[in-house]
């Protein structure tokens, strides 16, 4: 929540693109951002495509065959759980006074790149461009709860582990192909 509002500062009707669209926090995002009143694009693979028109994004760009950074389009607010693209990229792909929140990570050079050029452009231009970590607060867990039994917020869930699966839980999700979430149950014992 924190970074659609307060880092991307999402007013309605704005073009939000959502990179990472159909990850644990993708879900998550092209939800929030639909109830805030954007109109959501979302980023993923050709599988997901389904899954992400289904919790919300108006159009969604399959990325093996498709570049968001290169189509023309241009967008309000970016939200990147990747970081798997350069600032030129994300500068080309925002509208004149967009913004880019970068929550996602790929390799430290990208990372390095994002905190200098990013910085950079935002303190000479009009785009902002940055990385961001997440402050959660106690009322945008409140919000968060509202928007979920309104049923604006579902969470997805791709599968669940027990605790004593705790290590395939944690190669499956390095894999980067989980959709939503990864569940861990803790099972007590009713002795």
């Amino acid at each position: 929540m924190v970074w659609l509002r307060d880092a991307g500062q999402i007013q309605p009707g704005q073009k939000v693109l959502v990179n990472g669209a159909s990850g644990g926090v993708g879900t998550f995002t092209v939800q929030i951002a639909k109830s805030f009143g954007a109109d959501v694009t979302g980023v993923c693979s050709t599988r997901n495509l389904d899954l992400v028109r289904s919790i919300g994004a108006e159009r969604v760009i399959d990325y093996t065959r498709e570049d968001f950074t290169r189509n023309g389009q241009r967008y309000d607010l970016i939200i990147d759980n990747v970081g798997n693209r350069s600032v030129s990229d994300y500068a080309r792909a925002l509208s004149p006074k967009g913004i880019c929140v970068i929550a996602g990570y790929s390799s430290m050079v990208l990372v390095l790149q994002y905190m200098l050029l990013g910085g950079l452009i935002s303190r000479t231009g009009s785009k902002k461009i940055g990385t961001m970590l997440a402050h959660v607060k106690k009322q945008d867990l409140l919000v968060l709860n509202e928007l979920m039994e309104a049923g604006k917020v579902v969470p997805v869930l791709d599968r669940c582990y027990s605790l004593s699966e705790v290590s395939e839980a944690y190669r499956h999700l390095e894999t980067r192909r989980a959709r939503g979430k990864i569940v861990v149950t803790w099972e007590q014992d009713n002795k």
